[in-house]
């Protein structure tokens, strides 16, 4: 197959102008990686062909990096530059941000004989132009020195970091934005520009936050901004935390001008860029009405097989579909002692595995799972408890069958499909019983495969028969507060003592571990109990049968005798403990719930699938 090339292209480029669409051939790649960015994303540099000349300041921008990575944009490729940006930094060269790369083919040779491009041109650095591709320029003002008279200013290392290659200085005038500069697209933003405009869509705002420290209090929120070139993590401290964060909405598009920009942390963000952008008393944020033609949100989908081969503490995006949800619950976090509401889903995608998702606080408690919703996150952090699982933070984007082809597709395959397959679990457990539970084991395969006998438990789920439930010890009275469950000795006094929270108190309440043993076909296992997972075997609440208990010992042997041979399914953690200088294997019941005979029996028919395979 021939290729012609847009001979002239890249002269014309160096020169200013914006040939639409041009067809150039890949002659080199070169992989950089930003310096001091922690986890920083990889971009890559081009040496591009017009078949006269070539251009090497040629920058993929970080979404194209799939081309690159699944091996579609190799050497000698020919593309077409669908979308490019065009900047000159500080001595008139021009740089390509390409945008949207389309591949057309490789002939598996070089195309005639190139030479490098003339950057200067001869010409002056025009102003700023935005056709098929962009030019955003220095820029220099009527009654200041031009580049090449200015005192001499360190620049950035242009070997270290494909932000090297974006504009530093002032940005020009636009008749489209009166009294405000042009809009400096987001991928060209770097910590060596002075003075700069961007126009974006605000995709996700996050609630206002405060610390208190040892340096002082303060308060913050982020939110995140996307443009036609990329996106940024932009946060207010403060004054300015007050001043904007009730003027700026979700999905509207504004006017950003002036802020500071610094590498990003991509501990706390799945946003790719190298950089993030904070407020200061400079900053001004302006109403834009014309916002049909940005982005509304972006994403970089990570399918759920692929979890397994990631770092813990990843930051991604996911889309799948919730196959179930969990109830509400309530916990005391360990560094607060506050309560705080979270929710566990189960989500399944084209992938055939499942990974458990926990939702916090406001999230948690509006989440509607009805329907088996396609539910998409941006920003979902990745942790290795319970073999692999998700859960948000408070910069994550929740969207509920949001209007994209990804969403569509997923629908489609799990209407017809998936709904009826019983997906492979890469969550070993469910981490307080919500949900549909995951990593099928029998009694007897725990003991054969030794399950518990390492360094870290290891978790299970499987459906047991309660056959006998010991009510000595079973509740304890314990501290009052919410934020303690320490056992409090009674002074006899009519008060009780917490060692812990070092009070005393007219009260107390009772508080359960119930020992349980649990019985399938090939074996039996004694389980520990705590409150949660023993009041839905017993039926009760603690508060009833602890009243119960001091009042009608018979009613309360009762419960217990009633909730015999009954079937749950058990959601285990099993571990070696050492007591006394005695080992034994320790197994608690993390999670149970009732049998669902409906959802067990699409399990069973899936493993008699499987195995007639074999």
């Amino acid at each position: 197959m021939a290729f012609e090339l847009t001979e002239g292209s890249i002269q014309a480029i160096a020169n200013g102008e914006t040939p639409k669409s041009p067809v150039l051939q890949v002659l080199g790649i070169k992989k950089i990686q930003s310096a001091g960015a922690q986890g920083s994303s990889e971009r890559y540099r081009l040496l591009l062909s017009d078949g006269i000349h070539t251009q090497s300041s040629a920058m993929l921008a970080t979404q194209q990096n799939h081309l690159v990575n699944s091996g579609q944009l190799q050497n000698n490729c020919v593309i077409r530059l669908e979308k490019y940006i065009c900047n000159t930094i500080q001595d008139n060269r021009r740089v390509l941000i390409m945008l949207e790369v389309q591949v057309m083919g490789n002939p598996g040779r070089k195309i005639k004989e190139p030479t490098a491009v003339n950057q200067s041109g001869g010409r002056t650095a025009p102003a700023p132009v935005q056709n098929g591709g962009a030019s955003h320029t220095n820029g220099t003002g009527a009654g200041m020195s031009r580049p090449g008279n200015q005192p001499s200013m360190a620049r950035p290392n242009q070997g270290g970091s494909g932000a090297s290659f974006y504009p530093r200085g002032n940005v020009p005038a636009s008749p489209g934005t009166p009294g405000r500069g042009k809009p400096t697209p987001i991928a060209g933003l770097n910590p060596y520009q002075n003075r700069w405009t961007i126009r974006a869509r605000v995709t996700n705002k996050g609630s206002i936050r405060t610390w208190n420290n040892a340096r002082g209090e303060g308060k913050l929120f982020s939110m995140d901004l996307v443009d036609e070139s990329g996106e940024i993590r932009a946060t207010a401290f403060n004054d300015q935390c007050d001043k904007f964060y009730d003027l700026i909405e979700i999905g509207k598009v504004y006017f950003f001008s002036k802020g500071s920009l610094k590498t990003a942390n991509k501990q706390y963000t799945s946003i790719q860029n190298d950089y993030e952008m904070s407020f200061n008393n400079d900053t001004t944020v302006v109403l834009c009405e014309e916002e049909a033609d940005l982005p509304k949100i972006q994403y970089n989908f990570v399918p759920i097989e692929q979890l397994e081969q990631m770092n813990p503490n990843s930051i991604i995006d996911l889309i799948g579909v919730c196959k179930s949800v969990g109830d509400v619950t309530t916990i005391t976090t360990r560094a607060t002692n506050r309560e705080v509401n979270k929710r566990e889903i189960q989500m399944v995608d084209m992938s055939g595995k499942q990974v458990n998702m926990t939702f916090w606080g406001a999230e948690a408690d509006k989440f509607d799972g009805s329907g088996c919703p396609v539910v998409a996150i941006k920003g979902a952090r990745l942790s290795d408890f319970g073999g692999r699982s998700l859960s948000t933070s408070f910069s994550s984007t929740v969207m509920i069958n949001p209007d994209i082809p990804e969403a569509y597709q997923l629908r489609g395959w799990y209407d017809k499909v998936g709904c009826n397959t019983e997906a492979e679990s890469i969550s070993t457990g469910t981490g307080g019983g919500a949900g549909r539970p995951t990593n099928w084991k029998y009694f007897t395969q725990v003991k054969d495969e030794n399950l518990g006998m390492g360094e870290k438990p290891d978790f299970f789920t499987t459906k047991g028969t309660i056959i006998f439930l010991k009510k000595e010890n079973s509740m304890y009275q314990a501290c009052p507060t919410e934020a303690c469950n320490k056992k409090v000795v009674d002074l006899q006094n009519g008060f009780y003592s917490c060692e812990k929270c070092s009070k005393e108190f007219p009260n107390f309440k009772y508080r359960m571990i119930l020992s349980a043993n649990v019985a399938d076909f090939g074996g039996n296992q004694w389980a520990t109990c705590f409150q949660e997972t023993a009041e839905t075997i017993l039926g009760q609440n603690t508060e009833y049968l602890g009243n119960l208990k001091d009042q009608d010992e018979t009613a309360y042997e009762q419960v217990f005798t009633e909730a015999n041979f009954k079937p749950f399914i058990f959601n285990m953690r099993v571990k070696m403990d050492t007591y006394n200088d005695e080992s034994r294997i320790r197994c608690i019941c993390n999670g149970v719930q009732p049998m669902d005979y409906k959802e067990y029996s699409k399990k069973l028919i899936n493993d008699i699938r499987q195995m007639a395979l074999m």
